[in-house]
């Protein structure tokens, strides 16, 4: 069915722009074909009108028109449609009284839409703050007024305040873990990553005004998670939820291994004498942070599944893990096992109103927790340490090339994304097993991850004609980032030239990564660059990992340098208004 939309607001177009996008999109997932124009009317089938200004409809007398809400085409367009099928009447100019303006439907300003949003990644330190940039620049770009909430690990930083909550239009969720949005209920909400808002910031901002939906009262009542996604596992399902435990077990095992790496600085073996200093640190790391670190990696991911009727049978389940011996294995179980476990006691668990209240500080955590912690006990908790203690045996006894082969491909990882998935899923690996006392990895993980913005920096050094003015200041910040193993700081360049740029830096990473296994360098720290090399002790063979990382991002930079094409005449203009090339088309 053909179906021409009209939308008409009194306060500017904006409202008047998103109402007919979602009409449109909505008519296309219900199979038919929108059109926005009166050139043909007679090819129309139907006529919806979403107005709260008066509009001249006379060209569309005798059609089938459907009046709706402004309100009701914001919130709910696919009943819009559906309702218009069945109630639409022919339209006779001489009945049609002039609609009255909605002003509390539209008090958006003339200039652009109001955007609050919030953006969050699981170590908050880079993606965090550089998605936050690159929406609110492209958001001014674009004319619209947009306030971006940053949550890092230092926490919320410039908070939204309720009133810009409630005279904002779209509320944008730029988070890779799960954040309280409680806040947010009765507003038009879209959900990305930070990664998509950071590469394709303007792409996010119009996908959040044409497809953002009030969430139904489900996200408030069991959590965001149990809400129905439409997005992708990346977005809403398993991957979040990892990513969530990881985000708030980090500080616990960055805390820990710093202080383990403290206590190697009054020698290898201080610490087994009793009372001594060492001895308070290694208490500290790793009899403290690193027995938490676990429970603390489960409790969130069950957090991120079910809210905070989670956190009891998740850092149970936890606990459990570490004492049964089934590691970062058995905790990322044991998270998902006691947050599914709690959503389906909450859920499905039918009580009188009675005693309803007593089902969140009893009922829940009890069910839960022993539903867990038997699962765990008889069932899952013998065969993971047995494969956690195989995993241990194998890497600790590896011989040189299957030490090497490793390497190359933790580091390879590390640089293929560079923050996505695939390098959270490395450092996850790497991290997990410092609980188990197995630093080798670590070290080729950190030794990896550096080599992207160490490469790209040196590249802008030696190829300096190849690169514009922009291109060169960001390669010295690249540089300081890198030295702060802060892999983020070579997606401004990925962004720009994916193609070239990410086989480089896998090529070198795995380079970084292969040699330092080689070498046998082990690092106690799972953060830091090479500013944990100021702490003696915290990296054995200081001089091999430092070689290492230069030979990984030598390769890089020289391969990128010889590979790199020289920018053409007519591209400075697009490299002056872009020069992150953060809204490229073929960011990767």
């Amino acid at each position: 069915m053909n179906i021409t939309i009209v939308t008409a607001c009194p306060g500017g177009r904006t409202t008047s722009w998103l109402a007919a996008q979602r009409l449109a999109r909505a008519a296309e997932r219900l199979g038919h074909t929108a059109v926005f124009d009166a050139e043909d009317t007679r090819s129309s089938e139907l006529v919806i009108v979403a107005a709260s200004a008066p509009v001249d409809l006379t060209c569309y007398a005798g059609q089938p028109l459907y009046r709706a809400e402004m309100a009701d085409a914001l919130a709910d367009p696919d009943q819009v449609i559906e309702t218009a099928q069945t109630s639409a009447r022919p339209y006779d100019p001489a009945d049609d009284p002039a609609p009255q303006a909605d002003t509390e439907a539209d008090d958006v300003p003339a200039q652009g839409a109001r955007i609050v949003g919030v953006t969050a990644c699981p170590t908050g330190v880079a993606h965090t703050f550089m998605a936050a940039e690159a929406l609110t620049e492209a958001g001014r770009a674009m004319g619209h007024e947009v306030r971006i909430e940053t949550q890092g690990s230092v926490g919320a930083q410039d908070a939204l305040t309720e009133e810009e909550i409630a005279a904002a239009d779209v509320v944008l969720l730029a988070c890779d873990i799960e954040v309280d949005d409680s806040r947010f209920a009765g507003k038009r909400i879209y959900r990305a990553s930070t990664g998509a808002a950071l590469k394709r910031a303007k792409a996010t901002i119009e996908a959040a005004l044409a497809e953002a939906e009030v969430e139904s009262d489900e996200v408030t009542r069991y959590g965001p998670s149990a809400a129905k996604s439409k997005g992708s596992i990346k977005d809403r399902g398993v991957y979040k939820h990892l990513l969530t435990g990881v985000s708030f077990m980090l500080p616990m095992v960055v805390a820990g291994g710093l202080c383990i790496a403290l206590s190697f600085v009054f020698g290898i073996h201080a610490a087994d004498q009793k009372g001594s200093f060492a001895a308070a640190l290694m208490q500290i790391g790793a009899g403290s942070a690193f027995k938490l670190m676990v429970p603390v990696l489960a409790g969130y991911i069950a957090y991120s599944i079910a809210d905070r009727p989670g956190l009891t049978p998740g850092f149970i389940g936890g606990w459990l893990a570490t004492d049964l011996g089934a590691g970062f294995i058995g905790g990322i179980i044991a998270g998902f096992l006691a947050g599914y476990a709690a959503l389906a006691v909450k859920r499905y668990v039918p009580l009188p109103a009675s005693i309803q209240s007593l089902k969140p500080i009893l009922i829940i955590p009890l069910l839960s927790s022993l539903a867990t912690g038997l699962i765990m006990i008889y069932v899952i908790g013998t065969p993971v340490a047995a494969i956690l203690e195989a995993l241990k045996q194998f890497l600790n006894s590896m011989g040189s090339t299957d030490a090497v082969l490793l390497g190359l491909l933790l580091g390879g990882m590390m640089c293929f994304d560079m923050g996505g998935p695939i390098n959270k899923a490395a450092y996850t690996f790497g991290v997990g097993l410092l609980s188990t006392h197995t630093y080798l990895p670590m070290a080729a993980i950190m030794a990896g991850g550096m080599v992207p913005p160490l490469g790209l920096g040196l590249a802008s050094l030696v190829a300096r004609p190849k690169f514009d003015a922009t291109e060169r200041e960001g390669g010295k910040a690249a540089v300081v980032l890198g030295l702060c193993f802060i892999t983020e700081g070579a997606i401004p360049f990925a962004a720009r030239d994916p193609l070239r740029v990410i086989p480089c830096c896998v090529l070198g990473g795995a380079t970084a990564g292969g040699l330092s296994m080689y070498f046998g360098c082990k690092l106690m720290a799972p953060h830091g660059g090479l500013f944990v090399l100021l702490i003696p002790h915290a990296v054995t063979h200081v001089a091999f990992y430092l070689a290492a990382i230069a030979a990984g991002s030598a390769v890089t930079g020289c391969f990128y340098a010889l590979i790199k094409r020289r920018p053409a005449a007519d591209a400075a203009p697009s490299a002056a208004a872009d020069p992150l090339g953060l809204n490229s088309s073929s960011a990767a």
